[in-house]
């Protein structure tokens, strides 16, 4: 008879180590890893982004803690898969934010900004008030700084992003080339609509025909007018079902897994070429700048 899975033997972080650091998250740790042995992915390894957008119209999602909630749920979902507790997060509107890290001469501006299990309780609104600003929105500065994080990273896992914006990009064009010749990379995007909108450009990057792009490397749904009140588990569905279906199809292509080549990875990060050993990664050439070359 086969043993059953448990979440203690496949989880990266372990149950009674989310309840003693960070006991708020229990229900929703447990949700997820439901909806990860549905979806045949409880076990599986990721570096987990989040990309939050901080435009003008997003002020009321701050307000109501909205944005915290959803970032405490990724957070729960990353403890599944990936053990240092970490989530990069970026905030976008029509540029990227960056934030102050360390004081005095060691201070320096960084990308993105961690949440971090046990720490996490009011830190997206502490970050939304140190940016201040909220303007216009665009995709791309998002998401060339996460594939840079990435790429420097020196991960051998793949990276799930969660990218939560309320709007229409201003840089549709810029974001449907990048997203396609990211589409060689073992990073899958996951869109999520906050409010009324049709949401017809990210509708539009979830159905681009099979041909546009080596995978479908995409997913979206629209999570509403008020997304906090969707049931963990029907969240962690529309999170985890397409990134299920893209694990697959990504291994098949080479793009990750034991059949991956193991050539090195060329990326333009818009300065000098940096070369990223890459044991998992086709080949391939991304020039985070904007054009490809």
């Amino acid at each position: 008879m086969t043993e059953p899975i448990t979440l203690a033997k496949t989880s990266a972080i372990s149950l009674a180590k989310v309840t003693t650091t960070a006991p708020d998250l229990i229900d929703p740790y447990n949700a997820a890893g439901i909806i990860l042995r549905k979806t045949g992915t409880l076990g599986s390894r990721a570096a987990v982004y989040l990309a939050l957008d901080h435009s003008y119209s997003m002020h009321p999602f701050y307000a109501d803690q909205t944005v915290q909630h959803l970032a405490d749920r990724v957070l729960s979902l990353a403890a599944h898969l990936d053990d240092d507790g970490i989530v990069p997060t970026v905030f976008f509107s029509d540029y990227l934010h960056q934030h102050r890290v360390g004081t005095g001469q060691r201070a320096r501006m960084e990308n993105t900004a961690d949440i971090v299990l046990g720490d996490h309780q009011g830190r997206v609104d502490a970050l939304h008030r140190s940016i201040g600003d909220m303007g216009g929105t665009k995709y791309g500065p998002a998401m060339r700084a996460i594939m840079d994080h990435y790429s420097k990273s020196g991960s051998t896992d793949p990276a799930y992003v969660a990218f939560q914006t309320d709007g229409e990009p201003s840089d549709g064009h810029d974001v449907t080339e990048l997203l396609k010749e990211a589409a060689s990379l073992p990073i899958f995007w996951q869109f999520i609509g906050f409010g009324e909108g049709d949401f017809a450009f990210l509708r539009s990057l979830d159905t681009m025909p099979p041909t546009a792009r080596v995978v479908d490397n995409a997913g979206f749904f629209a999570a509403g007018t008020d997304p906090a009140t969707l049931p963990d588990e029907q969240l962690y569905d529309l999170l985890v079902s397409e990134y299920a279906t893209w694990l697959v199809a990504a291994r098949a292509a080479g793009i990750m897994g034991p059949g991956a080549p193991t050539s090195r990875v060329r990326i333009n990060l818009g300065t000098e070429p940096v070369e990223q050993p890459r044991g998992l990664l086709s080949r391939v050439r991304i020039n985070l700048g904007g054009r490809r070359k």
